[in-house]
């Protein structure tokens, strides 16, 4: 499934996650606003600026590429939901964002990286495998 509700902050959005996929992480630093802010409530970590954004990603361990797989983005007026799934060909996480936007830049991201687990045994009577039965 990719759906995308067309409003200027999914736009925004989308040209974010077309950035990140080329890996040049400073190329996404003109969309960030002067005070961004990027929360990661997880880990307890806040990052302030388009910098520290770019040497975060540039530096963070990887095997490889960056691939992202944009699912869905919905997008208010200053307001924007992404769900992407994210692999370097080892790593797999799929990420689920929360972007405010401002004259057509991020000013603040909220991003929540779940770990994945396994469906428990207690209720496999009553579910399927998503990827078993498409993205319906």
């Amino acid at each position: 499934m990719n759906t995308t509700t067309a409003t200027p902050s999914a736009e925004v959005v989308h040209e974010f996650w077309r950035r990140m996929a080329s890996n040049d992480f400073a190329a996404v630093a003109p969309l960030l606003a002067d005070d961004f802010v990027l929360d990661w409530p997880q880990s307890n970590e806040r990052f302030r600026g388009a910098e520290r954004f770019v040497r975060m990603n540039a530096e963070y361990p990887a095997h490889g590429a960056w691939r992202f797989t944009v699912h869905r983005v919905v997008g208010g007026a200053a307001e924007a939901v992404s769900d992407v799934s994210v692999t370097d060909g080892v790593q797999q996480a799929r990420v689920l964002s929360f972007f405010d936007i401002e004259g057509g830049r991020v000013r603040r991201l909220v991003e929540f990286w779940p770990e994945p687990s396994p469906a428990p045994a207690h209720r496999a009577h009553l579910a399927e495998p998503i990827d078993a039965g498409g993205d319906d």
